[in-house]
């Protein structure tokens, strides 16, 4: 090896007398090195010894054998060929397709590294390349961030800077296992990745956001930790752009930078990562074309063929033994230096094993050739990389090569697991950089909050799940003194700064966004997120009347939707800045923030749900669509608090002119009893104003003398006091005609009239004192069974209101809908909502006689103005999920404590279980035959079902929230007929819900 070294020195040096290696000044730029602060970083790698270096690619004795015998039936022409890898793509026309396939066969290139197209055109044709090799080519890819970056229909991971935020490396190592995967299945080899780059230069054009950042160990781990990820994996990483690109202002593509620091400098920061990483065993380094005189005096060489930096530096100093690529060799930084063919000489006298994208591949292999045979290069030399790159070959599988396999491509590379590991991504990445007062995170839901949008790029994810925790208001205005007016009215400004999610596109504020962010944090209370390059905070030389800072890093459906979950307190803050701002904030600043038990979002994988198995809830609700049994519902299935499925299905009435969305309102039904009445009551229980022997002659007055008056509390929340079930009281208000009577209603509001029933139609005011009386009235069964009865919760709500001295209404939404953020939970809709955003119920021909729609299905609960005790409420799923998620955390939410768990445990118990009674103190708890559930959940489940076909259950076992919200009602109900019911689509839902439980 000595030798070797040796005779490649005098090679060099024949070569730069002979080459005209003269001092230019042309092309180049001095780094704005700053004040070099990054000296100051004193830590220090000592290296291990030589037998406890790793390596993820061992050798063998048969590999040796196999090298030996393709390297000795080659011509000189072939070894040439192999040290070529070679740009191609595959979203050119075939004269391209031609020119590699020429190439590939006349002048055997070893590999070739494909750039912009799409993931089957790649695979197809690397087969049709390979087909053309007689020894098979490496394939290589430049996807820092994954094959997306390249390719159209293939994922996309965080950019560097996103990860360096992430304190937690075997997320990075699962990123990288994810990115090796992705490149196998397309027959990839090499990832030119990870980038080792310390950024210390903000301002620098080509790295950026490419870097993990701008702190050495930082960088290091984050590289070694991807490099591990995509390496166990039987794909090589190729560490760049050595020996470092960070801190530089001039893009190598257009120009050579030159570089002016200290050799002690670059020993104490830029090489640190390498010195790591090749300890770690790192396959390969691509060597950048800078100018760096501390290790390369000569002015205008570039590194990438300087036998100093490449041979002296990486080789011998570092002890670095892996392939050694050149960058792209048709960047100006190497192509200004020399021309085709001399340009390929110098870089392999340096000492690099494989030149990278040749500007001429003819002329190029023409001067080697010519090179090889004048003895300028020798036959060691040439056997030196191109034995190198034949044991990578074996190394890789290609002594047993296989065409790749055409079929599901696409959605082998896109498997949902990925979107699991990018909500786990983000979690750990978007970093809290002010917070004071403890803005953050936001705990009053009672405030009033705007959201004003900077930036041209989109909002909706960030926006909509903002509003699944509360009301924000979208606050926008072409003036800024117009737009401070109205932000007056509000407590809390959400600014959210959206930058098109892409590297190198700007990612700055503009002028009249900088003006526009210091006005409106100057008057009002603000939280401003961005969602770019933390780099973006630049310009802002004072962060003094922002309130809470965050960093989002880029600007992605699921980065939007997890920065939202963190505002409000579903994860904690976690991320570490990975660079300075200014003197504002230091590398490495985040604060963590609290974790308050809110529901967030996820993906299925991430609680242990098998996505796969979900997806067949698809198929449920299209079959109870199509037939008929209800003309459209929501779904949202949550798991140990995050959100996982949440999904609308067909439209409001079989018409189709309106789809269902996430955000309209359904009539819940019963399902008023446990989201409103009863939470109010436990409540009262906590407090000891009730207990479960209280009379209910003592709870309304109107009982005492009754046959009612010694039903205890628990009998009557259990339904075993045998309470009539209902009773049709509209029956009794109508004329001989079957419509309204005058006796009992007004087309329009009177002063005893103004109780609202539905469009025209209001009722006497003191009809509620009849229904009452009924009631007491009625009889009871003569023996003590279980008998389900709306009665129950008609009487809740006179002993609540009488209690309180409030009404039901105000009382659900100050006791509860307003601090859980339930801000589409309420009883009369039409008074806050659009019609069009509420599903029917019926087409009532026999009481109301019109489409309702924003009225309370219910008769009894319509007669009662829409506020009853049994029905009223409408809601949609994601709102009826935070009282589930309330009531599996046994009262708690938000870390607000609504009642004790003693209360809930008291009412989530089966008093007269030995009776055969499933049923709690107002929970439904029936899991076996007949229930409303699959009879797959546990006996510590609980929950309700509604008569308009809704359902809401959690089992405490498996921490699943499970609702299900439908109009089956519509367009009219038909005795008997409750095809939904009949057809168990709720129950074959739920069945579905527990299979996914990964086991």
């Amino acid at each position: 090896m000595k030798d070797y070294f040796i005779k490649i020195s005098l090679c060099a040096t024949f070569l730069f007398l002979i080459t005209n290696c003269g001092v230019s000044r042309k092309n180049n730029t001095v780094t704005d090195s700053k004040n070099d602060s990054s000296t100051k970083d004193t830590v220090v790698y000592v290296a291990p010894i030589k037998s406890e270096k790793k390596t993820f690619f061992k050798d063998s004795e048969r590999e040796t054998n196999w090298v030996d015998s393709i390297y000795n039936k080659m011509s000189v022409q072939e070894k040439i060929g192999q040290l070529f890898m070679i740009s191609a793509y595959s979203n050119k026309d075939s004269v391209h397709t031609n020119q590699i396939n020429k190439l590939v066969q006349d002048y055997k290139v070893g590999g070739v590294i494909f750039f912009q197209g799409g993931p089957v055109r790649q695979a197809k044709l690397t087969n049709q390349y390979q087909s053309k090799a007689k020894v098979p080519l490496f394939i290589g890819i430049d996807a820092e961030w994954g094959l997306g970056m390249r390719l159209d229909s293939t994922y996309r991971y965080p950019w560097n800077m996103t990860l360096g935020a992430i304190q937690d490396l075997s997320l990075i190592e699962n990123v990288g296992r994810n990115m090796a995967n992705e490149n196998k299945r397309i027959g990839i080899h090499f990832n030119f990745a990870p980038v080792l780059d310390i950024n210390t230069n903000p301002k620098n054009p080509i790295i950026g956001n490419r870097s993990f950042g701008e702190d050495k160990v930082n960088v290091s781990d984050k590289a070694i930790a991807l490099m591990k990820g995509v390496q166990s994996q039987g794909v090589f990483s190729t560490g760049k752009h050595f020996p470092g690109h960070g801190d530089t202002s001039t893009d190598s593509h257009h120009a050579l930078p030159l570089v002016n620091f200290s050799k002690d400098r670059l020993e104490l920061v830029e090489l640190y990562p390498y010195k790591r990483i090749f300890d770690e065993g790192l396959v390969s380094v691509m060597v950048a074309h800078l100018n760096i005189l501390s290790l390369e005096p000569t002015l205008n060489l570039p590194s990438s063929a300087s036998y100093n930096v490449v041979t002296n530096l990486l080789q011998k100093e570092l002890g670095f033994e892996g392939l050694i690529f050149t960058d792209g060799l048709a960047m100006k930084g190497a192509s200004n230096f020399k021309g085709p063919g001399d340009l390929e000489i110098a870089v392999l006298l340096a000492g690099n094993d494989i030149l990278l994208c040749s500007e001429n591949i003819p002329v190029a292999f023409q001067k080697l050739e010519v090179a090889y045979n004048e003895g300028v290069i020798t036959e060691e030399r040439l056997a030196h990389s191109v034995k190198k790159i034949l044991h990578y070959k074996f190394k890789a599988g290609l002594n047993k090569y296989k065409p790749i396999d055409m079929a599901n491509i696409n959605d082998e590379l896109n498997p949902p697991q990925n979107d699991a590991l990018h909500y786990k991504l983000y979690e750990n990445a978007i970093t809290v950089l002010k917070n004071e007062k403890e803005i953050l995170p936001i705990k009053n839901l009672d405030q009033k909050i705007a959201y004003v949008k900077l930036g041209e790029d989109v909002n909706s994810d960030f926006v909509t799940t903002l509003k699944k925790y509360t009301e924000v208001t979208e606050v926008a205005n072409t003036n800024i003194d117009s737009l401070n007016n109205e932000l007056n009215k509000y407590d809390l400004v959400i600014i959210g700064f959206h930058k098109v999610n892409k590297t190198w596109e700007k990612q700055n504020f503009t002028d009249t966004e900088l003006i526009w962010l210091q006005e409106i944090a100057k008057h009002n209370k603000v939280i401003l997120d961005i969602f770019t390059k933390p780099y973006s905070l630049l310009p802002i030389t004072n962060f003094d009347a922002i309130e809470g800072l965050v960093v989002s890093y880029q600007n992605s459906d699921i980065s939007q939707i997890v920065s939202a979950e963190l505002l409000f307190g579903a994860i904690p803050a976690k991320g570490k800045l990975p660079v300075s701002i200014n003197t504002s904030f230091n590398v490495n600043d985040g604060l963590a923030t609290e974790k308050i038990n809110r529901l967030g979002f996820t993906k299925p994988e991430n609680v242990g749900m098998n996505p796969l198995i979900l997806s067949k809830i698809d198929a449920i609700a299209q079959k109870a669509i199509d037939g008929k049994m209800t003309p459209g519902m929501q779904v949202l299935v949550a798991r140990k608090g995050s959100v996982i499925f949440q999904k609308s299905y067909g439209s409001q009435t079989y018409d189709n002119t309106r789809k269902v969305t996430n955000s309209d309102l359904y009539d819940v039904a019963s399902i008023s009893k446990m989201i409103s009445t009863l939470p109010n009551v436990m409540q009262l229980y906590d407090n000891e104003k009730v207990n479960l022997d209280t009379k209910l002659k003592d709870m309304v007055p109107i009982f005492a003398k009754t046959n009612k008056e010694n039903i205890t509390f628990k009998d009557l929340l259990t339904h075993y006091a045998g309470l009539q079930a209902w009773v049709p009281f509209y029956k009794a208000t109508l004329d001989n005609q079957g419509k309204p009577s005058a006796k009992y209603y007004r087309r329009v509001a009177e002063s005893d009239f103004s109780t609202k029933v539905a469009d025209g139609i209001f009722i006497r005011n003191d009809y509620h004192d009849t229904i009452m009386k009924i009631i007491a009235d009625s009889p009871l069964s003569l023996k003590k069974e279980y008998r389900y009865s709306d009665f129950t919760f008609i009487i809740l709500k006179e002993y609540l209101e009488r209690k309180t001295h409030k009404k039901l209404e105000e009382l659900s939404q100050q006791n509860f809908y307003s601090t859980l953020g339930m801000n589409n939970t309420l009883y009369n809709p039409l008074d806050k909502f659009d019609r069009s955003n509420i599903a029917p119920t019926e087409i009532d021909n026999y009481f109301r006689h019109q489409v309702i729609q924003g009225y309370v299905h219910d008769m009894a609960a319509a007669m009662e103005g829409g506020v009853a005790g049994h029905a009223g409420i409408f809601s949609n799923a994601m709102d009826v999920a935070k009282m589930m998620q309330l009531f599996l955390q046994k009262g708690n939410y938000g870390n607000k404590q609504y009642f004790s768990e003693q209360t809930f445990d008291a009412f989530n118990t089966c008093y007269y279980a030995d009776k055969g009674v499933q049923r709690g103190l107002g929970f439904d708890k029936r899991v076996g035959k007949d229930s409303p559930t699959c009879g797959c959940v546990s006996e510590s489940s609980f929950g309700h079902t509604g008569f308009t076909g809704n359902i809401a259950w959690v089992d405490p076992e498996t921490e699943i929230v499970y609702v299900f919200l439908s109009n089956r009602t519509y367009p009219e109900v038909i005795n008997d007929e409750n095809k939904l019911a009949k057809g168990k689509i709720r129950e074959d839902i739920q069945q579905i819900i527990q299979d996914a439980i990964i086991k």
